[in-house]
């Protein structure tokens, strides 16, 4: 139970840690999970409880590793292969040997096979991380594409070397001729391996799908289950299971052709599926090490043979070694490197020199490594304790926490982010295309699907509102000025009504007098809001408010006369209050219905803002909505349906706006590509129900 609690806690903070990287865009999200992991800690019901270290591999790195070869640019990578595979083999390997030496040689009460352990574990980097900076810094391609293929690699590398050096800690044996012989075999025969369950998965999700078979619950559980058949098939094997991940996430495919909605479904519900996987793997990975974190600290601090100052000072040592010899690794392999055109050696400029140190702290470490750690035997072969076990998982998270630390407030100033926000060109034309379907839907409200169409227009609103606090761009005056137009349009068409009562009277004088209050009322009404409503001294409405206010004393004297007359002759009034109430009710709803229409004309034009109109739309709505009685459930549903239908439209609408846009230039082919995109994964919910 107390294991069960702790994974609770683990997703509770996983899910907090997503909303919470929202307000702090500027600190990287594993960051934030590595506090919030902390915090959780320190929570009164936080269950004692310890995860089997062996779960860790297969749980965490089978499928992050699977997966981050599955979706790694394969054109990319090959481009820039000699640099990553350098980083991910040699770099790997210098930094296990170098760190290992230095921490043992500086504290010898880490025995070399451990501090070697702990120096290949901080092999592998993190991109991951780095891609969580936020926009805040902006790496190239190459970059991104060189960072990604060491990430991929040295996971592997280290992995394997790690697993060589705490076979030799756990034992106390090491021997140099018989370790290599293992490590070819792992090497290779993790590889083949991989392959070979590659090529049997393509052959059978090709064949499932081509018999027609597949279904979108087969099709998801077989790519969650491939990874976690691949690791422990190939450790049942005797070898590497890192690598057999590896292989078959770089050559395994999905077969993602096809035409249908089940197929889009699938695909979606796929992507939709890993992307959630990834970012909760992750997430817990880092909770558990802000978690693991005041232990270690506790069993450092509380150990009075270990100085506090000296486990510092070896921490930032230690990512002092891992540090210097990443950049001078990657400042080598930059000088050496030759031109495609010229074939000559390039100089170190001031731009290849930041590149280098762009490189070097665009690679921290993370998830691989803690993992690692958290593998590390409570006990060796004989049955006693691993020897320094909490410190080793203690300068590991140290190192972890400083090059995030440095990967997050440095790499925004060696590469500021020009623009911030990549995304934010795109959403002056998403509202552009937004607007051009609201103004399509308006042309085709009807009586029968009005209700269901200013519902769909009310949600665009929503989203072009949304949009445009995104980029800063609203604009509430041109709201009000709206509202206020719509308040005369209101106050012409019941004056306008006024008008025709009086111009001709209805036959019984009961029903004359009842329609000629309800308007002088609502006239009343609106003028008053008006009234508040002007914020300008100067618009020149001083002199109309006056004379609303006199004309409104002038109607309520008048009533009040024509009372006490009857009151004094002992007469009944021709109607009562209740029927003033009702016949305004009915006027206000009149009122309400050409203001709407005024509105529905109005966005077909220039003169107001689409969004604008809209949006009052949706007040008008609402009052009508709030003087009419309440629909029925039958008509409810009906509603429903119907704004379904207005839905799918849209959808079609927007496609088609898209096209337009396209073929007259306002945008280009990857920008319509994007554009649909969103609206395909749209019409696949609308069709199919996910």
């Amino acid at each position: 139970m107390a294991v069960f609690e702790l994974i609770l806690c683990i997703i509770a903070a996983v899910v907090v840690s997503s909303f919470a990287s929202r307000f702090v865009p500027r600190v990287s999200t594993p960051l934030v999970q590595i506090v919030l992991g902390v915090l959780v800690t320190y929570l009164p019901f936080f269950p004692d409880a310890k995860l089997d270290p062996e779960l860790f591999m297969v749980l965490f790195i089978a499928p992050l590793l699977y997966l981050e070869a599955h979706e790694i640019d394969k054109s990319a990578l090959l481009k820039t292969l000699d640099l990553s595979l350098s980083l991910a083999i040699g770099l790997a390997i210098v930094t296990m040997t170098a760190v290992g030496f230095t921490l043992h040689a500086v504290w010898p009460s880490i025995t070399l096979a451990s501090a070697l352990a702990l120096g290949a574990a901080l092999g592998p980097t993190d991109a991951v991380a780095v891609s969580s900076l936020g926009k805040e810094a902006s790496l190239s391609q190459r970059q991104r594409s060189v960072l990604k293929g060491e990430s991929l690699f040295n996971d592997a590398s280290g992995i394997v070397g790690f697993q060589f050096a705490l076979a030799a800690a756990f034992t106390g044996d090491f021997a140099v001729g018989q370790a290599a012989g293992e490590f070819v075999i792992s090497f290779f025969g993790g590889t083949l391996f991989g392959l070979l369950v590659a090529g049997c998965a393509n052959w059978v999700f090709e064949t499932v799908r081509s018999l027609g078979w597949e279904t979108t619950t087969t099709r998801i559980l077989m790519e969650l289950f491939l990874p976690f058949l691949l690791y422990l098939g190939a450790e049942e094997c005797n070898v590497s299971g890192i690598l057999a991940v590896v292989a078959a996430g770089l050559f395994i495919r999905f077969d993602r052709t096809g035409v249908g909605p089940n197929v889009a479904r699938t695909n979606i519900v796929s992507s939709s599926v890993w992307g959630v996987l990834s970012f909760s793997l992750n997430g817990a990975v880092f909770i558990l090490l802000g978690m693991q974190l005041p232990r270690a600290m506790q069993a450092s601090w509380s150990d009075p043979y270990i100085s506090n100052t000296v486990l510092i000072g070896i921490i930032l040592l230690v990512t002092l070694v891992v540090i210097v010899l990443r950049f001078l690794w990657i400042t080598a392999m930059l000088r050496i490197a030759r031109d495609m055109n010229t074939g000559m050696r390039r100089k170190m400029t001031p731009e290849r020199w930041r590149s280098a140190a762009v490189m070097t702290f665009g690679g921290p470490k993370g998830t691989i490594t803690l993992s690692l750690m958290f593998t590390i035997p409570y006990y060796i072969a004989g049955g006693a304790a691993f020897p320094m076990r909490d410190e080793l998982i203690f300068i590991a998270s140290g190192v972890i926490i400083v090059t995030l630390l440095l990967a997050n407030f440095l790499l925004p100033l060696l590469a500021p982010n020009r623009n911030r926000d990549p995304g934010a060109e795109m959403i002056p034309v998403t509202i552009e295309v937004l607007r051009s379907t609201v103004e399509e839907l308006t042309g085709r409200i009807t009586s029968e699907n009005r209700r269901a169409v200013l519902m769909v227009i009310d949600q665009y609103t929503k989203r072009i509102g949304r949009l445009q606090q995104h980029i800063g761009e609203t604009d509430p005056q041109g709201l009000e000025k709206l509202q206020i137009e719509a308040l005369h349009w209101e106050k012409e068409f019941v004056r306008d009504r006024l008008t025709e009562t009086k111009a001709h009277p209805a036959a019984d004088s009961a029903t004359q007098e009842l329609n000629v209050e309800a308007c002088e009322r609502m006239l009343d009404q609106i003028m008053n809001t008006l009234r508040h409503t002007s914020t300008d001294p100067t618009s020149g409405h001083a002199v109309s408010q006056i004379r609303g206010r006199a004309r409104m004393l002038q109607r309520q004297v008048s009533n009040y006369a024509k009372r006490t007359v009857s009151k004094i002759r002992h007469t009944t009034p021709l109607v009562s209050e209740d029927q003033i109430f009702a016949r305004t009710r009915e006027l206000q709803v009149e009122a309400i219905h050409h203001v709407i229409d005024r509105l529905v004309d109005e966005m077909g034009n220039d003169t107001y803002n689409t969004e604008h109109c809209s949006a009052l739309l949706l007040d008008y709505r609402r009052a009508e909505g709030s003087l009419q009685a309440r629909p029925n459930m039958s008509g409810t549903t009906e509603a429903i349906t119907q704004v379904e239908e207005v839905k799918r439209e849209s959808y079609g609408i927007e496609l088609s706006v898209i096209q337009d846009m396209l073929e007259a230039g306002d945008i280009n082919r990857a920008q319509a590509r994007s554009l649909r995109r969103n609206i395909y994964v749209m019409q696949v919910d609308a069709d199919s129900g996910i």
